[in-house]
């Protein structure tokens, strides 16, 4: 069984908001809404001040806070791609509240919505529309139980973090960041 994830680079993303704007058109969101946004982010280092820029979106937790609350069934795990069921969806905000990463908003048309990794597109020949467009290549996806995938390569060589890992949700969107794991030649 598949299980999906994606990774963004953090040496490479340029916070170019293409990836916002080929989501916007790919999805059909609706003007002042975004399933995905650009972030930056200044953090104080040993070494000095340092600006993290990066795309974000749904964090496609395994321990999902937004589907543990959901009182209608409507947000829903498959494949490790957390959905949302629009028919079973009464509008009631819970999801919202429950994710800690801001990465939902309510639907003019009354529901809510998110990033889905473009999971109509999947099994197809073509990629989420935020990778596609990605003049930088920082964006990856896959499938993390293929272990050629190129998203499987890549988290077996460098060094990830996930946000707010404190809260324990297991997110499948992974931050790459600048080292290289010390075993990865050997590991292959």
């Amino acid at each position: 069984m598949a299980r999906y994830a994606m990774t963004i680079d953090l040496t490479t993303c340029v916070a170019c908001d293409a990836c916002v704007l080929a989501c916007k058109m790919e999805n059909n969101v609706p003007d002042g809404y975004a399933r995905d946004w650009t972030e930056q982010v200044l953090t104080e280092t040993p070494a000095g001040l340092n600006l993290a820029l990066y795309s974000n979106r749904c964090q496609h937790c395994k321990n999902a806070p937004c589907v543990a609350v959901c009182p209608t069934g409507a947000s829903y795990i498959k494949d490790g791609i957390v959905l949302i069921d629009k028919d079973l969806c009464v509008g009631c905000r819970q999801c919202i509240s429950g994710c800690p990463y801001g990465a939902r908003y309510y639907h003019p048309a009354s529901y809510v919505d998110k990033c889905t990794f473009c999971e109509h597109r999947i099994g197809t020949d073509r990629q989420p529309a935020c990778v596609e467009v990605c003049p930088t290549n920082s964006l990856v996806f896959g499938d993390v139980n293929d272990k050629n995938s190129e998203i499987s390569q890549l988290l077996k060589k460098r060094e990830t973090k996930v946000l707010k890992a404190e809260k324990k949700t297991q997110p499948k969107y992974f931050l790459l960041a600048s080292t290289v794991k010390e075993n990865s030649i050997l590991a292959g």
